[in-house]
């Protein structure tokens, strides 16, 4: 289930979030349903008011209301809250709370517990949305709280015209392989197929083919979707030699991630991936180019001088030939931490900012302040030079900003820009898969008696602590061609994960081999798991 607050009149923002932790107490009643299904649990997920993600420094709270141990407990834990952020309780205060839920059997119950946590604040209303995509509510929280219409059909209905309208820019020279106007996509058994069931017959454009879809009985994320597509490099339950030369997509179970990838021939299992590095190689060729065109020589007015700031952000895990590729176009690449909160942040920091992380969790983040510029300079290019390609340019860079979903990475909204990009450019999958080629790579990870002993810095790349490992693995790594590796801890569990790369993959297999050794030898038990 996907918990989400959209309180659009004066609710404060502290009390916002009071209101919707408050109901992780009642949340905690039915978790043992979840011993009852077959479905592993993904958790309630909680939405910022402008449709992000939970803010970090209120993540310690959320995780002392949700262990608190007696209802004596959770007000303790309120009142320390309410005094320390100062929080007003003066006069009454209204809310409206978004609540949406995904197919899982436990998703009822959940709900129904949201409701009541809901029902006992005063001036709070839950609004049950039914079942969602985790990128939907997003985008509905933000939307509302922006005055927008704030409903599914409002969802759907804007990114598929923004999609059509991509579409209808494609230039007159580009002849569009209609026998490859076809995708075929894996649902993972979760509400993202079900959703796409809908989305496709909105589309005249695009034939989309939903396998996995969750009506046949299947099993959420068992031998299908993205994190299993990504990480097992072989064809998803349901796929097989017939779907040889044919593209092909796998969303994950609650539709926030994407990645493609093509059968190369009917004598294996294998697959040849296309992951979230080259989805965003492919979003930042195109947005650059299209702003290429927007600033080019001719048609200067006093308006058209603005400079937009593109960035691309990335974490560790980005293989290192999509970062070459990337530099290589002229791009200034950032590099964060390990998870999308941060990559998200940094990313709003440009005018335009492109994150993605390998497993296909991304999007692109537009500034209001460069919107607005390009509102004005569409306007000003459709008085005095309607139809040109300038104006094409920022007519599609208005389409990509309200395709996409801004709030978070979305499957469904990343399908769609991809399949225009490509149909804008006559690339096949192939085409595209051939970008560049990534650097083989292996990921390992060692048991450790206590993993804060590390410490990281730099993005996670450089160790601090223990003193003398960085430079054990720095000596290691020079040995290798291309070599590239870091250690850093879990955020969960006590082990050091361990990432290599090398212009072979036994030579990347070797470094992360003796990585793993090296960490266990400073940290370690005396075993890898």
């Amino acid at each position: 289930m996907k918990l989400i607050s959209n309180a659009i009149e004066t609710h404060s923002k502290s009390l916002k979030r009071v209101t919707f932790n408050h109901i992780s107490q009642e949340i905690n009643l039915v978790v043992d349903d979840l011993a009852k299904a077959r479905v592993t649990d993904n958790g309630v997920k909680i939405v910022d008011p402008s449709g992000g993600m939970l803010a970090q420094e209120w993540e310690p709270f959320a995780d002392q209301l949700v262990n608190a141990q007696s209802p004596e407990t959770l007000l303790s834990i309120i009142r320390e809250c309410v005094e320390k952020e100062k929080i007003p309780f003066d006069g009454a205060q209204s809310a409206e709370i978004l609540l949406g839920r995904d197919t899982r059997p436990s998703g009822e119950s959940l709900l129904e517990a949201a409701k009541q946590g809901i029902s006992s604040i005063f001036g709070a209303i839950a609004l049950d949305l039914g079942i969602l995509t985790t990128p939907q509510l997003h985008w509905m929280v933000r939307a509302g709280n922006k005055g927008m219409k704030a409903t599914e059909p409002a969802y759907f209905e804007q990114i598929s015209s923004s999609f059509r309208c991509l579409i209808d820019l494609i230039p007159n020279g580009t002849k569009a392989n209609k026998l490859d106007n076809r995708v075929v996509v894996d649902g993972a058994d979760g509400v993202g197929g079900e959703k796409l069931a809908v989305l496709k017959n909105m589309l005249t454009d695009l034939v989309i083919e939903v396998r996995n879809s969750g009506e046949d009985g299947g099993l959420l994320n068992d031998g299908v979707g993205a994190d299993y597509v990504q990480k097992e490099k072989v064809v998803p339950r349901g796929f097989g030699s017939n779907d040889v030369g044919i593209r092909c997509a796998s969303l994950d179970g609650d539709a926030d991630r994407l990645v493609y990838f093509s059968v190369p021939s009917n004598s294996s299992s294998k697959i040849d991936l296309v992951d979230g590095d080259k989805i965003l190689s492919l979003f930042a060729l195109f947005i650059k180019e299209q702003l290429n065109i927007l600033i080019k020589e001719g048609n200067q007015k006093s308006n058209n001088n603005f400079q937009a700031h593109l960035g691309v952000v990335q974490t560790a895990y980005a293989n290192g030939a999509s970062t070459d590729y990337l530099k290589q176009l002229g791009l200034e690449v950032i590099f964060t931490p390990t998870g999308v909160k941060h990559l998200h942040e940094k990313a709003a920091q440009f005018d335009i900012g492109i994150y993605f992380e390998a497993n296909g969790h991304g999007t692109i983040l537009f500034s209001e302040s460069f919107l607005s510029w390009l509102e004005a300079r569409n306007n000003e290019l459709a008085l005095v030079s309607e139809g040109s390609e300038q104006q094409k340019a920022a007519l599609r860079l208005l389409s990509v900003s309200k395709l996409i979903n801004q709030a978070i990475g979305d499957a469904l909204s990343c399908l769609l820009l991809v399949e225009a990009i490509l149909q804008q450019m006559d690339w096949s999958i192939h085409k595209w898969n051939e970008l560049y080629q990534d650097l083989p790579s292996r990921q390992l990870k060692v048991k450790v008696v206590d993993r804060t002993a590390i410490v990281t810095t730099n993005a996670e790349t450089v160790a601090v602590s223990p003193p003398g490992i960085q430079e054990a693995v720095d000596a290691e790594t020079a040995k290798y061609p291309r070599g590239r590796c870091f250690i850093r801890p879990s955020g969960t569990e006590d082990v050091v994960r361990v990432y290599a790369e090398a212009s072979t993959q036994e030579a990347a297999d070797s470094l992360a081999n003796y990585v793993v050794k090296l960490v266990d030898q400073f940290l370690g038990f005396g075993s890898s798991v």
